[in-house]
């Protein structure tokens, strides 16, 4: 995919060095510190990954200064960027591991892409909105990172051609599972997922010897799936 062009301030100025140079590190400290240990995320290399990953450069210009509020917040396009602790919290229920490949649907932002690139050997993720996976793989190469793949396209569909996958997270609610999603993740392989149309849970899937099994573990609100992706 080509880098876009885009209009003056809408992307954050990274920069070659932009890896070396951290801003605000105190915020995402006390972010880290108030909105996700408080809340019980012990896995350390994930909290470290959100000490790292600056969350601020994922969002436009006009909202950076909500950037480490415990919320979500706006990124266009009718999509938000999650609220770090629900981010932290899928990414602790992933289990990542070093040797992980994971399938992401739902680029967004970009930053939960991040996350995961801190803590697996690589991430393939699937943005149906062109603008939003546009902007999200410019900042995500700006910032260095060489081990994810982004795809604009139907994310209902995953990533046929580059399965199984070890892990599978999505970011938009389906009414259901999409079963063609279930069919790319490893047996032992973990999918999180928000589920329901106006009550939503937060669902882990565990692909076991015995078949899917699944854990319900909060309500949590996440914007639908589009119509065409629910058709399983």
């Amino acid at each position: 995919m080509p880098v876009p062009k885009f209009t003056t301030g809408e992307i954050p100025e990274v920069g070659v060095e932009g890896r070396r140079k951290p801003e605000r590190a105190k915020e995402r400290l006390e972010m880290v510190s108030s909105q996700i240990e408080a809340r019980g995320v012990r896995n350390p290399g994930v909290l470290k990954a959100m000490r790292q990953v600056e969350r601020h450069r994922f969002i436009p210009a006009d909202g950076q200064a909500l950037a480490y509020r415990d919320g979500p917040v706006p990124i266009g396009q009718g999509q938000t960027i999650s609220q770090p602790y629900i981010v932290a919290c899928m990414t602790e229920v992933l289990e990542p591991q070093p040797t992980d490949r994971v399938l992401e649907i739902g680029t967004g932002s970009g930053y939960q892409t991040a996350v995961l690139a801190e803590l697996v050997a690589e991430v393939h993720t699937v943005e149906n909105v062109e603008r939003l996976a546009r902007r999200a793989e410019t900042i995500l190469s700006q910032l260095g990172y060489d081990n994810i793949r982004l795809r604009l396209g139907d994310g209902y569909h995953g990533w046929p051609e580059a399965a199984p996958f070890d892990k599978i997270i999505v970011t938009a609610a389906p009414v259901k599972p999409p079963k063609v999603l279930l069919d790319q993740l490893k047996p032992g392989g973990r999918m999180i997922v928000p589920v329901g149309r106006w009550r939503q849970e937060l669902v882990l899937i565990r692909h076991t010897p015995d078949g899917c099994r699944r854990e319900h573990l909060m309500p949590v609100r996440f914007v639908p799936m589009v119509k065409r992706l629910n058709l399983d």
